[in-house]
């Protein structure tokens, strides 16, 4: 009852609730953007897709601008957040109607992934300023803390059921990918005029912070990555905390990349029941974040944010090879539940470490950093996922190697906690 309590007084703040609607509309796109790629790269009938063609693909659309992630903190550390979020998403609509018009045209795939890219691009800003302004649109920690299993649960929800919107579309045919690429680009648009509601400033930085020209901004960026890195270093239990979050995204990615490919070729007879199976699996996961989102208020408070990271970590070491092990998709749907739960459970409280032990000054630098570590450790997973598993997605090893990941992490966790 506390925590229903603490969360109605969360959604009486009108700028939190415009804030997350804005995060909840942006997200939705996300999902079904993705989707939508997912569906066009490993789902399409004329493709015969790989673990290596999948680690491809997610290194295209991920890891070249996650690199340059430490650079977009530096320009949100300028830039008001406000105007971030309402110019990324009127530019992220432009380029998904371009990525639409491209799958129409049926042209190299080369052309089709640049397209992509820019949108993805574009949301290392919109994400990184969406989780740097949450602090300013609450009151105290105690809200901050409902805010971090609010609103990233509701946004990772919010790309579920996008993500199953686009599923549910993608099914009604196999030539429809450019409609839901349309689909996601309207859903970006509203997420920019939802910014709309908010005043330019609300969300910070400080206007006293603020260098309005792109030229100072853009000199500043090496100092600015030094100084961020610098201010991570001092604090150590920010920096253990991106360490934990970063092998269990390490941990999902892996096993993201073995259920794509059992949806693909182990558990259904074509490529429709294939997409079925993995969209019951997207939905089963989503209801892990949300049951992690009602739990980890009450977790954090009991355990501490370190003591309730160890406790997801346990989880995964112990039931990701009990289920999984028996590769068939009853046991792998309740591993999915479990590894979502656990998963979104360790982001929500890394979140409030990170937001609660860092200078606002630098916030928008340490969460461009913890997006790069987020996907790069995505797209590092997908890569030995291809070195790891046969075509069917059956693999032992793998299951093997994310437990013993997930029991290290659970073991430093319990380590610091009693520190």
């Amino acid at each position: 009852m506390h925590a229903v309590s603490d969360l109605r007084v969360l959604l009486h703040l009108r700028d939190f609730r415009s804030l997350l609607a804005a995060r909840l509309l942006s997200q939705a796109a996300d999902g079904v953007f993705q989707v939508a790629l997912a569906t066009f790269v490993v789902f399409s009938p004329e493709k015969q897709s790989s673990p290596a063609a999948i680690a491809s693909a997610m290194a295209i659309l991920l890891l070249p601008y996650s690199l340059l992630g430490p650079f977009t903190g530096v320009l949100l550390d300028r830039w008001r957040r406000r105007q971030v979020l309402l110019h990324g998403n009127l530019l992220r609509t432009v380029l998904a109607m371009v990525t639409a018009a491209l799958i129409v045209a049926d042209v190299p795939e080369g052309l089709f992934y640049a397209s992509a890219l820019s949108v993805t691009a574009v949301n290392r800003f919109v994400l990184a300023g969406l989780s740097a302004a949450l602090p300013r649109v609450v009151d105290n920690d105690q809200q901050l803390v409902m805010a971090n299993s609010v609103a990233p649960t509701a946004g990772t929800l919010a790309a579920t059921a996008g993500g199953g919107l686009a599923f549910a579309v993608r099914l009604v045919g196999s030539d429809v990918d450019a409609v839901v690429v349309l689909l996601a680009a309207a859903l970006y648009l509203c997420s920019a005029l939802t910014a709309l509601r908010m005043t330019p400033g609300l969300l910070g930085p400080d206007p006293a912070r603020l260098q309005p020209r792109l030229k100072e901004a853009l000199l500043s960026t090496v100092r600015g990555l030094v100084a961020g890195l610098r201010h991570l270093a001092e604090r150590r239990t920010p920096a253990r905390a991106l360490a934990a979050m970063t092998v269990i995204r390490f941990c999902y990615g892996a096993l993201t990349v073995m259920v794509l490919m059992l949806c693909r070729y182990a558990w259904a007879d074509d490529e429709s029941d294939g997409l079925a199976l993995l969209g019951i699996t997207v939905a089963v996961s989503g209801a892990g974040f949300l049951v992690a989102a009602l739990v980890t208020p009450w977790a954090v408070e009991r355990l501490s944010a370190f003591g309730w990271i160890a406790c997801c970590a346990a989880l995964g070491a112990v039931l990701a090879p009990a289920l999984g092990l028996f590769f068939q998709p009853g046991p792998m749907l309740t591993a999915a539940f479990v590894l979502g739960l656990s998963t979104q459970g360790t982001k929500i409280s890394t979140d409030t470490v990170v937001q609660s032990s860092v200078d606002d000054s630098f916030r928008g630098r340490i969460f461009a950093i913890y997006d790069v570590l987020f996907n790069v450790a995505f797209v590092g997973a997908a890569a030995v996922a291809a070195l790891m598993l046969p075509p069917d997605g059956r693999s032992a090893a793998l299951l093997a190697v994310v437990a013993g990941l997930y029991a290290v992490v659970a073991a430093a966790m319990v380590r610091f906690w009693r520190r």
